[in-house]
């Protein structure tokens, strides 16, 4: 990857979603690594003191997305990717690992066939097939044929490997980055406890304490290191100055009194007006663009305007993506009923401060001749429920538990501020 450790959220850095998210002890351990925190913060881990929590969140200046509900990641990957490539246009490259076990959500096949077809060629899947899921064995195993076979058919440039093989898995990077026209796919062939003796490959280990196990394995690492692992990290490219401060409509509202006109007509002519005042305002739908009008920002912008197709999900984690780093502010719309689906993307949504704009139409009874299943009556219940997250954009000069103590000192007492 091509990125500034002194600038973790440059727009210019690739990104890394670890969609896995309880594999988060190696993501911070791999960015101590780079020297943007002590190594010795690392025995912090899920302490109450500490923002290296079990998984990782945005409280991290490395961390872009809050991940750990798992399922999520690539579709934030893929709206990142196409932020890079239709809006921003610069180089940077979008990585997301995913489990075998999550993969079996739902909205990862979903994100897979956003990517495919968009055509996002600066996406990396990297699926971690290790066999194991938390309480038995994944549905296909190590049945790497099947994966390699599913990720062909949605339009994938995809490489199985050994996941324990550095060298094997720098030329499949390689072979990725030198891919284009089509997302790419790395399937990692891994075992779960590798070279534990009484714990490779074996179930009920997820998770768990080591025990009177742990002084054998950390033998067993320590003889695995090397001394003489040199660094040697790319500068990241270059990505355009954007300003989302501009926004604002560009004329006000004109409809006369009296004048009958349902909320959802409103909506596209008023988008509109925002897009003509901040070009970083996008528009985003799930086949539903001619009853939401976000039709009327598409025939005003068709750069900004992305059709998701039916797939709540992904239409809210692609936003969560196309937002991330002060990017775009997307707006994505569908009936509001429809927005129930996607209640934990919206959770994980605000966890992650995402600023996304979900516009629901058809709202209420409203819709009624076309019978309950249409009917938006949880919407706004549902919505009350997310908290709002205000966590302070402190610096982390030098570690996390530097920033857990200035945060003390502002009185945050509870990261959750209900509102």
């Amino acid at each position: 990857m091509k990125y500034s450790v002194k600038e973790p959220k440059s727009a210019a850095n690739d990104r890394f979603i670890l969609s896995k998210g309880h594999a988060a002890p190696i993501l911070y351990a791999a960015w101590a690594r780079t020297g943007l925190f002590p190594v010795s913060d690392l025995m912090n881990l899920r302490k109450l003191n500490s923002d290296l929590e079990g998984h990782p969140t945005p409280r991290l200046n490395f961390v872009d997305v809050a991940t750990g509900s798992l399922g999520q990641g690539l579709s934030i990957g893929a709206g990142m990717a196409y932020v890079g490539k239709y809006v921003d246009k610069s180089p940077y490259r979008v990585y997301c690992i995913i489990g075998d076990g999550e993969s079996a959500e739902g909205s990862i096949w979903e994100a897979l066939s956003f990517a495919s077809i968009y055509k996002l060629d600066n996406l990396v899947a990297i699926f971690d097939v290790n066999r194991l899921g938390q309480s038995e064995a994944t549905a296909f195993g190590h049945q790497m044929d099947i994966y390699l076979n599913r990720l062909n058919a949605f339009g994938f440039e995809s490489h199985v490997v050994d996941g324990h093989n550095v060298e094997a898995l720098a030329d499949a990077f390689d072979k990725c980055s030198k891919t284009k026209g089509k997302p790419q796919a790395i399937i990692a062939q891994t075992y779960k406890g590798r070279g534990f003796v009484g714990i490779e490959d074996k179930d009920n280990w997820h998770g768990k304490p080591l025990g009177d196990k742990a002084s054998e394995v950390i033998n067993v690492l320590k003889q695995k290191i090397s001394g003489n692992l040199n660094l040697a990290i790319k500068p990241p490219g270059s990505a355009p100055v954007v300003d989302l401060k501009s926004v604002k409509l560009s004329e006000p509202p004109n409809y006369k009194l009296g004048d009958l006109m349902a909320t959802r007509q409103a909506y596209g002519p008023a988008l509109v007006k925002l897009g003509k005042t901040c070009p970083q305002v996008i528009a985003m739908d799930g086949d539903t663009k001619n009853s939401t009008f976000s039709e009327v920002y598409k025939k005003a912008f068709p750069d900004r305007y992305i059709e998701c197709f039916i797939a709540e999900q992904n239409l809210v984690g692609v936003a969560v993506g196309a937002g991330c780093r002060q990017r775009t502010i997307p707006f994505c719309s569908t009936f509001a009923s429809f927005f129930t689906r996607a209640f934990d993307q919206i959770r994980m949504a605000a966890i992650s401060q995402a600023n996304i704009k979900c516009v629901g139409s058809h709202c209420g009874v409203s819709i009624g001749e076309d019978g309950p299943s249409q009917m938006a009556l949880e919407d706004i219940a549902m919505f009350r429920t997310i908290p709002k997250y205000e966590w302070p954009p402190y610096l982390r000069p030098t570690s996390s538990v530097s920033a857990r103590t200035a945060a003390s000192l502002l009185e945050r007492t509870d990261p959750h501020k209900w509102h």
